[in-house]
């Protein structure tokens, strides 16, 4: 069973940085694409990033230029550097494979931007 935990989020400023870890196990993470995802209140899960197993990203356009994800198979581990976060960034993050069904999400991350 895949397993996969969150950590990293917080209270932060507008204009502030927070880093997102996911630490999987239960699959042979270096072989999946790895993504992170957010959740307003009331709405589905949105991809906001992902990287795939060789490594070349892509981000949504609210959060490019702005987000960095990064992953270290050696630690089965995939991160989100978020940088110059606004209000709108105020979310839960999770997250998962984008391409793969883990069949599992985590309990996920909470990123609230405010002063």
């Amino acid at each position: 069973q895949v397993r996969l935990v969150e950590s990293g989020g917080g209270l932060v400023q507008p204009g502030g940085s927070l880093r997102l870890s996911c630490a999987v196990s239960g699959t042979i993470f270096r072989l999946h694409d790895m993504g992170w995802y957010r959740q307003f209140p009331g709405e589905q899960r949105d991809l906001v990033a992902f990287i795939t197993s060789g490594g070349t990203t892509n981000y949504k356009d609210s959060v490019k230029g702005r987000f960095i994800i990064s992953r270290d198979n050696t630690k089965n581990t995939v991160y989100l550097q978020m940088n110059s976060l606004k209000p709108e960034d105020t979310a839960v993050y999770y997250c998962n494979a984008p391409h793969t069904d883990f069949g599992s999400w985590g309990q996920g991350t909470q990123v609230t931007v405010s002063s």
